[in-house]
């Protein structure tokens, strides 16, 4: 037999409570603590039409939000903590810079042959390493190293990249 979505709601709703306050504890803060019962509950959710297998759907449910804590907070979540104040927002001037830089090096890739221009941005964009380019690319990794390799000294010679750096100065 399949459990329902209402039957899943009404687990949901009695368990919300003490999920919450386990969360909190986990935590340690209040927030957080309703982000991890809201990651909770969708990862019961997902496996709820197993939910007869269960000794307890609140057993499950406490299970997968300590295991979840505990690797949320060594991947993701230890790096979105609450801050007392904002960190300072970029002023007029730092934007206008950086757009301007993103312009001159549109300009300087539009002006390199295509296969260099793919090299590069599939090399410094994508993060490919060279055999994932060539694989790309179609062609062996030393020609990708060469194409890269010319592409990077037409960059560094590129008459709007130079004006660039010397106005961000």
């Amino acid at each position: 037999m399949k459990p329902s979505d209402p039957e899943f709601q009404e687990f949901a709703e009695a368990a919300n409570l003490p999920l919450l306050r386990t969360a909190r504890l986990l935590t340690g803060d209040w927030h957080l603590g309703q982000d991890l019962l809201q990651v909770t509950l969708t990862k019961v959710y997902l496996r709820w039409s197993q939910a007869d297998r269960w000794d307890s759907p609140t057993g499950y449910a406490r299970t997968v939000m300590v295991n979840t804590y505990c690797t949320w907070h060594r991947r993701r979540w230890r790096h979105e903590l609450p801050r007392e104040r904002l960190p300072d927002l970029a002023d007029e001037r730092d934007t206008a810079d950086a757009v301007a830089t993103t312009d001159a090096l549109a300009r300087a890739l539009a002006d390199l042959p295509r296969r260099q221009r793919a090299a590069v941005v599939l090399r410094y964009y994508d993060d490919l390493s060279v055999e994932q380019a060539a694989r790309v690319l179609q062609c062996p990794p030393g020609t990708v190293m060469s194409l890269t390799f010319r592409a990077l000294a037409r960059l560094r010679q590129s008459a709007d990249l130079h004006d660039t750096a010397v106005e961000g100065r």
